[in-house]
């Protein structure tokens, strides 16, 4: 087996995205801080971007958090947000919304 980048190994590829189970209320405190404080790009979630749709809170918070966990993830950030949020390794884009992922 080959990594993306064709070296030998396997690599664990990972998104981080809102645990389903979680509150609207305690999602939309994670993405206040995450927009603000933490340093997320949140621009593709607003209205008339690619991310945008569906306009859920969760669907939201999954894009914000994987945006936030894929810049900071080499530099101690994690995949956590108060038990807001969880690891996959399902992409979850979806149409014009794509998720990033950084090795």
């Amino acid at each position: 087996m080959k990594t993306k980048d064709g070296q030998p190994g396997i690599e664990l590829v990972e998104w981080c995205i809102a645990d389903p189970q979680t509150p609207d209320d305690e999602l939309q405190k994670a993405i206040d801080w995450a927009c603000n404080q933490g340093g997320a790009d949140c621009s593709k979630i607003q209205a008339n971007q690619p991310c945008y749709l569906p306009n859920t809170v969760k669907d939201h918070a999954s894009y914000v958090f994987n945006d936030y966990y894929q810049k900071f993830k080499h530099q101690r950030g994690t995949c956590y947000f108060r038990a807001a949020a969880m690891v996959t390794s399902l992409d979850p884009s979806h149409g014009s919304c794509k998720f990033d992922y950084v090795p």
